[in-house]
């Protein structure tokens, strides 16, 4: 039996993000490994039948000794196990595992970023750095005989060869992670005061500050809505809005905050409107393509990822990344127009089915496995 090895570090992410196509791989006959720090969710992965292996690896710390740590625990594991083939999610374990995987000389690597994350969209002293360091490092972790990497959106891909990172044609574009378009299915819009709804971590970087100042604005201009934050707090993500300030955004009825959601279809059914406002290195943002597939239109920053699936004045609107003000006219803009707003939506609906679907990125993917196994 051929064996694969997803390597993520984080298990939630792994089951919201990768499940599907991990059970496809099992239904062909192979056998599914799977490295996550350990975790509640790591219960349901054993669940589905699949091997789990613990590695120290945090999602963000830079804590030294910690990421020698994080190296070795993945170096330790791929000499032991050997498997045919190793995907790696989300830029550390690209990082450590394309280094790691060289060194162990696996046959075959599939490296996916999910977007480029902060490294690359500030432009802080700290990221600077931090990005010159990095991209020496993807420079070596990339650099597999037999490997692919996975981009979401064709800016990544200009940006890494740009950087002499990765050559064009060792990139594979896929662009997100897919959504069931079954599950998500479009509704019909709710009656009554039009609900927008921001679904998401709660991270300053993904513009919860600038809804939050646009419902402020539109509030205090005695625009009808209820604006709504979905979503819990990250405590392991720097960027992360303390719990204490979601609350006290809640109790000054400004938004209301309904924490962490995992019914989402039933989510976008409450919504009249879904707004992201990120000024993150998104890939394609799931919740965005799960927005359109429930057939809501949507407001979003013009930047790689989020214009991926939103195209400005089909299926909603793309406003300056940090700004507020610009962020408050387009939300009243499909406030006030209920019509433009479905006609929005069924566009949407239209894209996800065509270019985002489960099927599609699956299918691509298993052929991108079949590639670099065969060839």
């Amino acid at each position: 039996m051929r064996e694969i090895l997803y390597v993520v570090n984080d298990a939630d992410f792994f089951l919201s993000h990768r499940l599907p196509l991990a059970r496809t791989m099992a239904d062909a006959g192979w056998q599914v490994h799977v490295a996550t720090p350990e975790s509640p969710a790591v219960e349901t992965i054993v669940q589905q039948g699949m091997r789990h292996h613990p590695i120290r690896m945090s999602r963000r710390g830079l804590n030294p000794l910690g990421e020698i740590a994080a190296f070795r625990s993945l170096l330790a594991l791929y000499l032991r196990l050997s498997p045919d083939l190793v995907h790696h999610v989300t830029i550390k374990p690209v990082f450590y595992g394309g280094i790691a995987a060289r060194l162990a000389r696996l046959p075959a690597v599939v490296n996916a970023l999910t977007g480029l994350g902060y490294l690359y969209s500030h432009q802080s002293l700290k990221a600077r750095l931090l990005r010159f360091v990095v991209g020496r490092g993807l420079r070596l972790a990339l650099g597999h005989r037999n490997s692919r990497v996975i981009v979401q959106n064709p800016d990544d891909g200009e940006q890494l060869e740009r950087a002499g990172i990765v050559a064009r044609n060792r990139q594979v574009l896929i662009k997100g992670s897919g959504v069931d378009m079954q599950a998500f299915a479009p509704r019909p819009e709710p009656d009554g005061k039009p609900l927008l709804i921001l679904a998401s971590r709660m991270l300053w970087s993904k513009g919860v500050g600038e809804f939050v100042e646009a419902a402020r604005l539109l509030n205090q201009r005695g625009t009808q809505a209820r604006f709504v934050l979905a979503g819990a707090s990250d405590s392991g993500n720097p960027a992360a809005i303390p719990q204490s300030q979601l609350e006290s955004w809640h109790r000054e009825g400004v938004v209301e905050w309904w924490g962490r959601c995992t019914d989402m279809p039933g989510v976008f059914a409450q919504a009249n409107l879904v707004c992201l406002p990120s000024c993150y290195g998104e890939g394609v943002p799931k919740v965005l393509i799960e927005a359109a597939a429930c057939g809501r239109a949507i407001v979003t920053t013009d930047i790689p990822g989020c214009r991926e699936i939103v195209r400005d004045g089909e299926n909603g609107l793309l406003v300056p990344p940090g700004e507020s003000e610009a962020l408050a006219e387009a939300l009243l803009r499909l406030i006030a127009d209920r019509e433009v707003r479905l006609a929005m939506g069924r566009r949407g609906r239209a894209i996800a089915e065509s270019e985002f679907s489960l099927e599609a990125v699956v299918a691509s993917t298993m052929q991108l496995y079949r590639e670099l196994c065969t060839g």
